[in-house]
């Protein structure tokens, strides 16, 4: 009979600490996360409070990043002696204060004879499906009618169609008697009757459909019809010749109802989402002084933060066993501080170093790019790779050919014919320059490309162009031909 025991084996292992994981965690965030973090952060943390002087230094610092050479610049070794502000919390807003109501209620007292408040020209933001049901409102349709309608409308997803099958809909409605087919297909007609048209679509090709009525000519309206119905996958193609032999007619007849169904909006409810546009905050800027490039950190983005020493010193005195939450806030509180000159002293560093290996980018552009891998800047810099993955992904550098992801400027080495190294990216430009100045008739394929690369000395593989190509979002020589 085996017997259990117990043995005890030395083992070294890598763990790591919270405080390094704290420190992982907001390095690797984005410029727009990492400001909401912070934001959350000092909203629940006691111990952690925006400098004094945030706000008076906020403008100054938005005005002094421009991308125009200047000689009289702060020098980037001048780092992070003090943290500048987040902008989104030193705004100063006590000169509106004297355009709102004493009686709290939501419209503000004008400010003068003539005036209106800046709350009075903004724009008022429809849903959709409120615009559709004030259209409803207006018609005089039986209770039953108007309910079945409504939970259409509330069924719209946000292009403007509807996904959801018509046996699903009668069980929506939760009416008594059980709502028949033949109900829900004349409420839905009648919700694809109102505005915008194309609305309450179930397909493509049904959107374009309810909005052929828009074509005067009854000719041309025909013509739509049957290309919508029959022959979409062709319009979207853009292969005009193929429609003319389908259809029998002439090239020009068919190209000019083409051109009347591109007028169509193929997702008619996107005019009446609210959809939140992601603006690009660059970290560094990248600008040429005295004939040198120089890296700074971006101030907008960096939060100007620090310890309340006054709560700080208060919790020591009078410190116990019961405060153990504001134990574990102060804690945060310095591991904050700390990571905060930690994250941007690293994207310093990675950004200068970039700089240094990619300044003839920065002069001549794309075709100048050097290749440059993740372990070049980590053996310089002393630290991990994925350190160096971290600090390039989700942030950005502006420089005065654009605006660019830090991870952009990292590309693997590509041999040419002489033996010398290319990157990727200096493929990508060229092969952008090629398709570029071909010519609109005899536009070029992709193993001629190919070829005219072989002959500067580029050996590259056809389906290498090819995924160059579609990553620079340019069509295939096909559909380049039909547009000219």
């Amino acid at each position: 009979m085996s017997s259990l025991s117990f043995r005890a084996e030395p083992r070294s292992v890598q763990a790591l600490s919270p405080r390094f994981q704290h420190a992982v965690r907001l390095l690797q965030l984005s410029s727009v996360d990492f400001a909401a973090t912070v934001r959350d952060v000092l909203g629940h943390n006691p111990f952690l409070e925006l400098e004094e002087d945030a706000a008076d230094g906020e403008q100054h610092d938005a005005d002094s990043v421009d991308l125009v050479s200047d000689d009289n610049a702060a020098s980037p070794d001048d780092r992070l002696d003090t943290l500048y502000a987040d902008p989104t919390m030193s705004a100063d807003r006590s000169d509106d204060r004297d355009q709102w109501p004493m009686d709290g209620t939501v419209s503000p007292r004008p400010t003068g004879e003539g005036d209106c408040s800046a709350l009075d020209l903004l724009a008022v933001e429809t849903p959709l499906n409120a615009h559709l049901r004030a259209q409803l409102d207006l018609q005089p349709l039986a209770t039953r009618e108007r309910w079945i309608a409504l939970v259409i409308v509330e069924s719209l997803d946000d292009d403007g169609y509807l996904r959801t099958p018509l046996t699903e809909l009668g069980e929506l409605c939760g009416l008594t008697p059980d709502v028949r087919l033949a109900e829900i297909d004349a409420a839905l007609q009648r919700v694809q009757a109102l505005d915008p048209a194309g609305v309450g679509a179930c397909s493509v090709a049904d959107c374009l459909r309810l909005q052929l009525p828009a074509i005067e000519c009854p000719e041309l309206r025909a013509l739509a019809a049957c290309i919508v119905a029959e022959h979409l996958p062709l319009l979207a193609a853009r292969d005009v010749p193929a429609l003319a032999r389908a259809l029998g007619e002439s090239v020009l007849r068919i190209q000019e109802v083409c051109d009347r169904i591109r007028r169509f909006d193929p997702r008619p409810g996107w005019r009446f989402s609210a959809a939140r546009i992601a603006y690009v905050v660059p970290d560094v800027v990248a600008k040429k002084v005295r004939g040198e490039w120089r890296v700074q950190l971006n101030p907008v983005v960096i939060p100007r933060v620090r310890l309340n020493q006054v709560y700080a010193d208060l919790f020591k005195r009078h410190r116990n066993a019961a405060h153990v939450d504001m134990a574990d806030q102060l804690q945060e509180a310095r591991w904050t501080v700390k990571n905060l000159e930690q994250r941007f002293s690293t994207i310093l560093d990675v950004a200068e170093a970039i700089v240094k290996r990619q300044r003839h980018f920065l002069e001549f552009g794309p075709m100048a790019m050097k290749p440059l891998g993740l372990k070049e800047i980590a053996d310089e810099l002393g630290i991990h790779e994925s350190t160096v993955s971290r600090v390039t992904n989700n942030k950005y550098m502006a420089t005065p050919s654009g605006v660019f992801e830090l991870k952009y400027f990292f590309s693997r080495v590509m041999v040419t014919a002489s033996g010398s190294a290319c990157s990727g990216t200096a493929i990508r430009g060229l092969l952008k320059d090629l398709i570029g100045a071909e010519a609109p008739q005899a536009p070029l394929s992709d193993a001629e490309i190919t070829r005219q690369l072989a002959q500067q000395g580029l050996v590259v593989a056809r389906r290498t162009v090819t995924k160059y190509r579609q990553s620079l979002r340019i069509d295939a020589v096909e559909r380049r031909r039909r547009q000219a």
